[in-house]
């Protein structure tokens, strides 16, 4: 009974550190974009907004603030465009990384052709590479094409990093669907084409599901990439545009708190969003 009381208690415990380890810092994130510079430089420190102020995300949303005497323009022109940035090139990265991956792993498991286990090893290797190691190839090669700062160019850097790992992915899925289904459809006349869109897709919907989120989620977080080939607000998303809150003589941690508060509530929608959509598939998937 003690034994089992300890494991119990050291469950807790850990369940407990484990929360606050990763909700601690959203929780201050949260509470530091509700304060006031004074109670942010306060010693002791204040855990929780002794006076809650919305003044950083005004300053956001339009409006203009006063700090020691001195008006601070709205930055939502900046950040509502750096906003757009980030839907679009995760969206896009997202959208055809995991189209080419549902068709590009389909054809690794059903189709035979010379190279083909060599091929999909060399793809899914490319994922030991660091980023760092091919910057300034793909930089030189983006300069050439006249990509730099364009959403397609950065979109295409995002696919190549995220498409091997959804390829493995999908491959994984496809080899655990039975073929039998895919062999009637066959004999009654389906071509490949068909019967990958209207039978295997469908069963593989878990597996489509996980592979946006994953894309969708590290396209979004992307900091290095954007820093290098998004050098103006053309295309600069949130993760760069909000490290540059910070100026020469002062810091605004409430308004970067507030715009990192604001930045992570697309993908929270993402996730809770597909998350149900991926418990249907594999309540689909199961029934079939």
């Amino acid at each position: 009974m003690s034994r089992s009381l300890t494991h119990r208690l050291g469950l807790l415990v850990g369940c407990a550190v484990l929360l606050v380890w990763s909700l601690g810092p959203i929780y201050w994130a949260i509470a530091t974009s509700l304060m006031s510079p004074t109670d942010m430089s306060a010693q002791p420190p204040n855990f929780w907004p002794p006076h809650v102020t919305f003044e950083h995300y005004a300053k956001l949303v339009g409006s203009t603030s006063t700090y020691l005497g001195t008006q601070i323009q709205s930055v939502w022109p900046q950040f509502s465009r750096a906003l757009v940035n980030s839907l679009v090139t995760s969206f896009a990265a997202t959208i055809v990384t995991v189209a080419v991956a549902a068709f590009g792993g389909y054809a690794f498991v059903r189709l035979s052709f010379p190279g083909r286990n060599t091929l999909f090893v060399l793809v899914v290797a490319t994922m030991a590479i660091p980023a760092y190691t091919v910057m300034i190839p793909l930089y030189r090669l983006l300069v050439a094409l006249k990509m730099v700062d364009t959403y397609v160019g950065v979109t295409l850097i995002y696919v190549s990093a995220f498409l091997p790992l959804a390829l493995w992915l999908m491959r994984s899925v496809y080899q655990s669907l039975p073929i039998s289904l895919e062999e009637a459809a066959w004999l009654d006349g389906a071509g490949r084409v068909y019967t990958l869109c209207r039978i295997v897709l469908p069963l593989a919907a878990p597996g489509l599901i996980a592979s946006a989120i994953l894309t969708f989620l590290s396209a979004w977080g992307q900091f290095m990439v954007p820093l290098v080939f998004s050098p103006t607000l053309k295309t600069k998303p949130l993760t760069v545009l909000i490290p540059e809150f910070v100026t020469k003589n002062y810091i605004d941690y409430g308004l970067m708190n507030a715009a990192g508060v604001l930045a992570i509530v697309p993908p929270i929608l993402v996730v809770l969003f597909l998350n149900r959509y991926l418990v249907r598939g594999l309540m689909a998937g199961s029934g079939k």
